[in-house]
């Protein structure tokens, strides 16, 4: 199970990375992103979505790099994975050089294998005897 284990946290390291980034992105501005409110215009969607979907990303990917309320995290993010899929890329195909859904789909599949698996034993969720650490 070492083998497993490390294998989540890099998992979860490189998918907390681009969570993040992009969360950043939508919810600071940061990076050169849009903020919330041209996030927003861009999909067409209310002002408060750009803030829930980068706070979701910022969040959950922070909560993925520590591995606390990892699967609460990879649910929101597979939801938020699924609103881009949909309301983003999906016209555009599947390869991500012409805004496909390539990268989203497979942040989509990291998050629901978190969501079954879990964070591993390389955790802050590991270390809590509580209930609060299989969230």
């Amino acid at each position: 199970m070492p083998k497993v284990n490390a294998a989540l946290l890099l998992i979860r390291i490189a998918a907390a990375a681009a969570f993040i980034y992009h969360g950043s992105a939508i919810l600071f501005g940061a990076f050169g992103g849009p903020g919330p409110q041209k996030f927003a215009a861009f999909i067409h969607v209310p002002v408060v979505l750009g803030y829930l979907v980068g706070l979701g990303q910022f969040l959950g990917g922070l909560a993925l790099l520590f591995g606390i309320f990892t699967r609460i995290a990879a649910a929101v993010l597979a939801v938020i994975m699924l609103g881009a899929i949909f309301l983003v890329h999906l016209p555009h195909g599947f390869d991500i050089g012409k805004g496909g859904s390539e990268y989203a789909f497979a942040q989509l599949c990291i998050s629901l294998a978190l969501l079954l698996a879990g964070p591993g034993v390389y955790s802050i969720a590991s270390r809590l005897s509580s209930p609060i650490g299989k969230l």
